[in-house]
C-alpha cells in the first residue's frame, strides 16, 4: 500500500466552536494518538484527506512541524447527510508493527443458474503488518450451486496477514432462487402478522352486478315501448 503524505498544523482550540470555525476553512479537525504518547490535535487539509480516505484503510505520513508521523485512519466521522468530513482519529504505527484492521470482501463470478447469492459477510478482520495492510479481498463463486458456501477460512490472505474473524464464519452462500409462489406465500404471511388483510371481491359480486345490468335493460325496454 503506497504512503500518503498530508501536511497538518498543530490546532490549540477546541470545542464545537472552534470546530466550526476549522471547517469553515475547509479543514478537518483531527487527533493523533498511539504508543502512549499524549494526544495531538490537528487541523488537516479536507479535500487530501477525502481523497486518501477512499480507501479506509490508508497508511497516511502526517506532515508536522516537529517531524512526520505514520499513521492509518482509526475513527472517521462525516455529515450524515453531506458526506463532508467533520473529524477523523488517527493511530500512530511504526514499521514492522502489527495492526488488526477491517478488510472489504468482494464477490467475483457467476453462481450457478436459479440461484441466489447472499453475501452475509462483506468484511474480514485480519492482522497485518501497518505498511502492508491488503487494500480489499476477493472471492470467486463461479459455478457454486445451492448449498455450497464460502467460508472466512477459505478467503485467500495476502502474505503476512492472519485472520482474526472466525473461521468458520460463513461469508456467502448460494441459495435457491425462490419461486413465484414462495414468494407469495411469504407476503401473505407478512401481512398476517402486520394484521393487514387484502380485500377480496366476493362470488355475490359478479352477480349484483348481471341483475343490476338485467335490470337496466328491462328498464330500457319498457321505455322504448311508451314511446
Amino acid at each position: 500500500m503506497p504512503e500518503l503524505r498530508i501536511p497538518a498544523e498543530k490546532r490549540s482550540e477546541f470545542g464545537k466552536g472552534a470546530a466550526r470555525r476549522i471547517r469553515r476553512a475547509n479543514l478537518v479537525p483531527a487527533v493523533l494518538y498511539g504508543h502512549g504518547e499524549p494526544p495531538v490535535h490537528l487541523s488537516m487539509p479536507g479535500h487530501d484527506l477525502m481523497l486518501a480516505l477512499k480507501n479506509p484503510n490508508a497508511l497516511l505520513t502526517i506532515v508536522t512541524d516537529d517531524g512526520d508521523h505514520l499513521a492509518i485512519p482509526k475513527a472517521v466521522q462525516r455529515d450524515p447527510i453531506k458526506g463532508f468530513l467533520e473529524h477523523i482519529d488517527l493511530l500512530t504505527v511504526r514499521r514492522g508493527e502489527k495492526v488488526t484492521v477491517e478488510i472489504g470482501v468482494a464477490v467475483h463470478g457467476e453462481a450457478a443458474p436459479d440461484t441466489m447469492v447472499n453475501h452475509e459477510l462483506t468484511t474480514l478482520t485480519v492482522e497485518a503488518e501497518a505498511t502492508h495492510i491488503p487494500t480489499g479481498l476477493e472471492i470467486n463463486i463461479d459455478g457454486l450451486d445451492v448449498g455450497d458456501h464460502i467460508s472466512a477460512g477459505d478467503v485467500p490472505l495476502p502474505s503476512g496477514s492472519t485472520l482474526v474473524t472466525d473461521a468458520e464464519h460463513v461469508v456467502v452462500s448460494i441459495l435457491a432462487q425462490p419461486t413465484a409462489e414462495a414468494l407469495e406465500a411469504e407476503l401473505t404471511e407478512a401481512e398476517a402478522e402486520a394484521g393487514v388483510e387484502r380485500e377480496q371481491a366476493t362470488e355475490e359480486e359478479p352477480a349484483e352486478a348481471a341483475e343490476a345490468g338485467a335490470d337496466e335493460a328491462a328498464g330500457g325496454d319498457a321505455a322504448s315501448d311508451e314511446s
